[in-house]
């Protein structure tokens, strides 16, 4: 029995250490014996948890679909109920489907909280392996192959693609609040004035917030895109830039305006209006109704010369024909637009009251700016800029009545000047608000004598309901505003997602790259084949700008998947701040982020969508689950908690929303997980067939990644995330802050510095970057050509009060130098010679080394003869020494020796000493003493002094 207990123990020991068995090495050596490839086993997994549960109970996915189902299951996708809506639901959701863990469910309910890692880090999204895009695109309940999404036909056969770009007159302003690299272009109408910047009366707005005021700064509370001023009116649109989608180059666009004159515009405030725009699919009838807010404006008719005709229908008419002449292309404009200064897009105000009082606020501003300006007013500066934002060049004046191209919204690329100066007439109204007091005609103005046409919303009475908010409201249209919740002040931009932008070969742009798994330039449509424009300014958000001729708005890649929405970081208005959501999630021990794209849609909103496949079993959901637990608002009796006992009331997530509540075929489609990033904002095509054959080019791609990477893939590079898998905060769309490692493996800080888009337009570019000549004009390979030098940068940055004072001290210098020098002249030049002479005489001159002069021994010199002097000193060395003893003592005799020693071995004829005399530096009372008796022994003096 003992033997056998021995060799049971050996066994399990021996049993311990062994590998447990799988398929690797079958897969290993099938492929170096070349029997099959590396992607033949693509569909199987080779071990782990959904490998032995596909062997056990045969759970294969099914892999065909019909077109009849297909169509039947988009017609059939309804909303399930909320599982905590749901008899019997409790704690969180199921997180694996396999059977153990259903008989181990009431375990894990009794330790909610608790993490399982099993497939958390091995990949994800093993359900719906086998299905191809389009298949999973059925699933989902979008609709991927009809091309029944928003079309849009120019009208013109001969203009192939849409653009942005115009000639108009700029409104902008530099502002404290604002972006600090706005122009200031605009002395006339403090646009700052008609905008609510703190939130009073405007609940929120789209992700680009206020177009005018002076632009967002990067750490803005808000999280709004940090762009500079764009406010602007056009007077003409160019269209795209490229001649062969029937556009017009920016050199015959150039070329038009410089073969032209025009006499300074004078532009009339109007009133502003809102109204129009919005009506995004956030909400339902308990949402807040969105529109746009616009300030309207006209070109003021004056005639130059008593012309029949006025000087801005001599310019419109001179200007097209130059363009005709010029080779302009169809797609630009054949008429002038309407002047307005189009301020925000996607309003949402706390209720009709609060848009009525802002109506009322910036229309009794505008009143005022019209009692300022009867007859209109030049717009411009007496500052100076330099063209485009962000150049290197040197700055120019800027002056009155210019305009402008726009290559585009916030892009100025060069400026055009009047052909005359401003009248005196003109010039007192163009310099009245920065020269003069013009607080009389705020006290004056005091009712409204125009109508501004009310607030847009046709006399409904409405108000927003924060307790209507719902956690699907976090699936958000980021071109409307938010629908807040409870005790929430501000809207906020910042989330935590996953970065998947990545740097061009053509290095134009200052993309940072984030991984290295997908090249999402595949997905574009840069030449026009099937998209003709966009409904905003904004165009492709992946990918960098390499031909951006539509004139969308220059931003580098902002590819990410947003996963958490924590709103404003501003604790004053109910947010959270940034240090407080950095410290949370750096505790949070989640797993490594695996990521699988499923098809391209385009969704409710016709925005161009990738849908990534959901697993509530991933590591991406468990994070999700827990970010709502220590994040989310308190919602339906479910509260947040964290260990740093840090809240916010505006995250677009409940405390109680899971991943198991979002969308996808395995969720309730009532939550705010759902993985998706966003290609391009409300895309126009050619025609449904267009969209449908752009749907289907992109899906074929889509397959192609996911055979790549069937189980997922965790995005990173070598110099980011060398492992993948990581999880970032951002302040806003463009820029990356925080990023945190999977499992506790630490964070840093990635913004480096800030972006300030846009920073300058790329315009149509050709292959070959900077060395190509056909790109030579463009703004960035022109400052690499003809770079500033650090000096002028330097002088520029120091600015006029810098510039004078250096001036004022270099004069001083100058003046205090040559006065020395005169006085020197009078004194040492020699008679007859003249102030040049002595000059180089004085500088050719070779200097005499100055002997030092030998100081006056003074009292170092004996005053006796050697004879009387040793008397002396005979004589006080035995005073001393007598009381030294009567004063007791061994020690006191010791220190008069010291100091006869010191005193003796002194220099007595000072030639060796530079200092105090001999007499002076002797130590002790008794010296002193007897420096007192040698004065008093003088030989000529036969009085004796009695001590």
């Amino acid at each position: 029995m003992n033997n056998f207990a021995k060799v049971l123990t050996l066994l399990c020991v021996s049993a311990a250490q062994g590998k447990l068995a799988d398929r690797s090495r079958v897969v290993k050596a099938r492929h170096q014996a070349g029997v099959t490839d590396k992607y033949h086993d693509n569909d199987i997994p080779i071990e782990g948890q959904s490998y032995r549960v596909s062997r056990v109970t045969g759970n294969v996915p099914e892999n065909t679909f019909s077109a009849a189902n297909k169509k039947k299951n988009r017609r059939r996708a309804k909303q399930k109920k909320a599982p905590w809506k749901l008899e019997g639901a409790l704690g969180d959701p199921q997180m694996f489907s396999t059977a153990a863990d259903q008989l181990d469910r009431q375990d894990a309910l009794q330790k909610q909280g608790d993490r399982k890692l099993s497939s958390q880090l091995t990949g994800c999204c093993y359900d719906y392996e086998g299905y191809s895009a389009s298949d999973l695109c059925a699933v989902y309940g979008q609709d991927c192959e009809s091309g029944e999404t928003p079309s849009h036909d120019s009208g013109d056969d001969d203009c192939e693609q849409e653009g942005l770009s115009f000639i108009g007159v700029s409104f902008s302003v530099n502002t404290a609040q604002g972006n600090p690299y706005s122009y200031q272009l605009n002395d006339q109408f403090p646009m700052e004035n008609i905008i609510d910047r703190d939130y009073e009366f405007v609940m929120s707005m789209d992700e680009d917030g206020w177009l005018v005021g002076g632009g967002y700064k990067t750490f803005d509370p808000s999280g709004k895109m940090p762009y500079i001023d764009s406010s602007h009116t056009e007077l003409l649109r160019i269209g795209n830039l490229n001649p062969d989608a029937g556009g017009t180059s920016m050199d015959q666009v150039y070329s038009a305006m410089d073969s032209i004159t025009f006499a300074p515009l004078s532009i009339f405030p109007e009133y502003l209006k809102g109204g129009g725009g919005g009506g995004s699919g956030d909400g339902d009838d308990d949402s807040v109704p969105s529109s746009d807010s616009t300030l309207v404006v006209s070109v003021v008719e004056t005639y130059e010369d008593n012309d029949s005709y006025s000087a801005y229908e001599y310019f419109l008419d001179s200007l097209f024909n130059a363009l005709d002449s010029y080779g302009g292309g169809p797609c630009m404009d054949d008429h002038d637009t309407d002047p307005h200064v189009s301020m925000s897009r996607g309003v949402k105000f706390w209720s009709s009251y609060h848009s009525q009082e802002y109506s009322y606020q910036a229309n009794l501003e505008v009143a005022v700016w019209q009692a300022m300006y009867p007859y209109g007013v030049p717009i411009g500066s007496g500052g100076s800029a330099s063209f485009p934002p962000g150049g290197g060049g040197s700055k120019q004046y800027v002056g009155y009545g210019n305009l402008y191209f726009f290559f585009d919204r916030a892009n100025i690329t060069k400026a055009f000047n009047p052909n005359r100066d401003l009248s005196d007439n003109e010039s007192y109204y163009a310099t009245l608000y920065m020269t003069t007091d013009v607080s009389s005609f705020y006290s004056s103005t005091t009712s409204i004598g125009f109508d501004y046409k009310g607030s847009g919303d046709n006399g409904n009475s409405w108000e927003h309901n924060p307790y209507s908010w719902n956690a699907n409201m976090a699936m958000h249209d980021m071109t409307d505003g938010w629908d807040l919740p409870p005790n929430c002040l501000q809207e906020g931009e910042t989330f935590f997602g996953i970065p998947l932008s990545r740097a061009s070969e053509s290095k134009m742009q200052s993309t940072s790259s984030f991984q290295e798994q997908f090249d999402f330039e595949y997905l574009t449509d840069r030449n026009g084949t099937y998209i003709t424009s966009f409904g905003t300014n904004h165009g492709w958000l992946v990918g960098e700008e390499l031909g951006n001729a539509v004139g969308s708005i220059v931003d580098k890649d902002t590819s990410h998947i947003p996963l958490f929405y924590t709103g404003t970081t501003n604790p004053d208005m109910g947010g959270m701040s940034l240090p407080d959501l950095i410290k949370v999630v750096q505790r949070i021990d989640f797993g490594t982020l695996y990521i699988k794209p499923g098809f391209v849609f385009i969704d409710q909103d016709g925005h161009a969508k990738i849908q990534f496949e959901v697993d509530t079993s991933s590591a991406l959901a468990y994070l999700y689950d827990t970010l709502c637990k220590e994040l989310g608002i308190a919602w339906n009796y479910d509260s947040p908690s964290n260990s740093q006992g840090s809240y916010t009331n505006c995250a677009m997530h409940a405390a109680g929303d899971r991943a198991s509540y979002g969308c996808g075929p395995d969720g309730s489609n009532v939550g705010g997980f759902c993985p998706q990033m966003t290609l391009a904002y409300a895309p126009r095509f050619n025609s449904e067939d267009s969209a449908a054959a752009y749907l289907e080019k992109c899906n074929n791609y889509v397959d192609y990644w996911r055979s790549l990477y069937p189980s997922g893939v965790a995005v990173g590079t070598s110099n980011f995330c060398p492992n993948g898998g990581c999880l970032a905060l951002f302040l806003n769309r463009l820029d990356v802050y925080e990023v945190f490692k999977p499992d506790l493996g630490g964070s840093w800080v990635e913004y480096g510095g800030a972006s300030m888009p846009p920073t300058y337009s790329p315009a149509p570019t050709w292959k070959g970057g900077c060395d190509e000549p056909h790109n030579f004009h463009l703004d960035k390979c022109f400052r690499k050509k003809h770079k500033a030098k650090a000096s002028a940068v330097a002088w520029d940055s120091l600015g006029n009060v810098g510039q004078f004072s250096v001036m004022l001290v270099l004069f001083m210098a100058i003046t205090l130098s040559v006065s020395i020098f005169l006085a020197r002249a009078r004194k040492k030049r020699r008679r007859g010679e003249s102030y040049l002479g002595f000059f180089f005489r004085d500088l050719t001159r070779k200097k005499r080394k100055k002997r030092r002069r030998r100081v006056a021994a003074g009292l170092e010199n004996p005053m006796l003869d050697k004879s009387s002097s040793s008397h002396g000193r005979r004589r006080s060395k035995s005073r001393s020494r007598s009381k030294s003893k009567s004063r007791g003592g061994t020690s006191r005799t010791r220190s008069g020796s010291r100091s006869r020693r010191r005193s003796s071995s002194r220099p007595r004829d000072g030639s060796g000493s530079r200092g105090r005399p001999s007499a002076a530096r002797t130590d002790g009372p008794e010296a002193a003493r007897a420096g007192v008796h040698d004065l008093s022994n003088q030989e000529d003096d036969s009085r004796q002094q009695l001590v």
